[in-house]
């Protein structure tokens, strides 16, 4: 069902998109219950059936704000409404670490990103993308109205100044916005490692190509930013779930339980920021001092990165070939890929209940 045609059958049913908000408590269906502050009691499940065993998650990195739906969805029971135990959501190394374990089944489920799920593939395991968290990448070109000299607001005034990035995919979709807007030529493009932010502070470079959380970090620092999202103007994904593809196959309910859980815990934390930063803290504490930086990372995932023309269409998770491939070229372009591989056959929609409301009317939801 399009986007279009949820909000013309919500309209005519009475329900709206705050109504749906409101029900974020329950779940679609079965005898879970919700207890009325907006966690669900463990109860009932979509599925009728309590999926056995535990399973694991897997972050790309050290838990963050990126990372506010799993811990929302974990601490409010929401993947146990769904039937599956998640244990204990670890650290990650990496997105090529997370790929790598789910490709060789030591985790059921990882966050990682396409890159490296197509980078993995190429070299011989398997990881299979099962649901897109960020429709959009989180790359962004960025710089500080003290270091530029004023407002960044296109890719065009980069012409004629210094850009720096670290390495990897970032520089890859820096390189490729550049050329998109006809000024690579006219643009020094320097590796600055891992000290991005600081020596664009310090005005080494006139601006950074970098993660959007990166250029938080230089507004918690004092300065105004100004930043241009690459996923604006080249399709291209961000953070992915990731599992062992012959895994998902034997297991085909405990993916769909993990992806209705997660949809779940992404359209609460998106009603409350401050309630799922809360969570994510409690869970980890030695984000508190950072607590605030944190909450601005997912108000501006949630709102800027995680819906787009595919939600709408289809619902939350949704993969489309075309970022897959434009990913897969700059990687070969690159000469970054350990061999052949077809970017259509590393990503799936299979897995995705589009029937259930905070996948199939996330848009609506949220």
């Amino acid at each position: 069902m399009s986007g279009t045609t949820r909000r013309a059958f919500l309209a005519a049913t009475g329900v709206g998109a705050s109504g749906l908000a409101g029900c974020l408590g329950g779940t679609n269906g079965g005898g879970a219950t919700g207890d009325g502050d907006g966690t669900a009691s463990p109860t009932g499940t979509t599925t009728g059936t309590p999926i056995p065993g535990e399973s694991s998650l897997l972050l790309n990195w050290k838990p963050s704000g990126l990372h506010v739906p799993y811990f929302t969805a974990k601490a409010n029971g929401f993947y146990e409404a769904e039937g599956l135990t998640l244990g204990e959501i670890r650290t990650g190394e990496g997105s090529t670490f997370s790929a790598k374990q789910a490709g060789l089944g030591n985790v059921d489920f990882a966050v990682t990103s396409s890159d490296q799920v197509l980078n993995v593939n190429s070299r011989g395991l398997s990881p299979l993308s099962v649901g897109v968290v960020m429709q959009k990448s989180p790359v962004v070109v960025f710089s500080t109205r003290d270091t530029f000299g004023g407002e960044l607001t296109s890719v065009d005034q980069l012409s004629g100044k210094t850009v720096g990035t670290g390495p990897g995919m970032v520089r890859m979709l820096t390189s490729l916005l550049l050329e998109q807007a006809g000024v690579r030529g006219n643009v020094e493009m320097v590796d600055t490692g891992y000290d991005t932010v600081q020596q664009l502070l310090s005005g080494e470079i006139d601006a950074a190509g970098g993660v959007f959380g990166d250029a938080i970090s230089a507004e918690a620092q004092g300065y105004t930013v100004d930043s241009l999202a690459v996923g604006d103007s080249i399709a291209s994904y961000g953070h992915v779930l990731a599992t062992n593809g012959e895994w998902a196959g034997d297991n085909a309910e405990a993916v769909r339980a993990f992806l209705r859980g997660t949809a779940r815990g992404a359209a609460w934390a998106h009603e409350r920021p401050g309630a799922a930063t809360d969570l994510l803290v409690e869970a980890n504490g030695v984000l508190k001092e950072s607590r605030d930086q944190q909450q601005r990372k997912w108000e501006r995932m949630a709102n800027g990165f995680m819906t787009g023309d595919a939600v709408a269409e289809h619902g939350w998770g949704w993969s489309t070939n075309e970022p897959w491939r434009v990913i897969h070229d700059a990687l070969a372009s690159a000469d970054a890929l350990g061999g052949e591989v077809d970017p259509s056959s590393v990503w799936t929609n299979e897995y995705l209940d589009t029937d259930y409301r905070f996948v199939g009317s996330y848009t609506d939801v949220v």
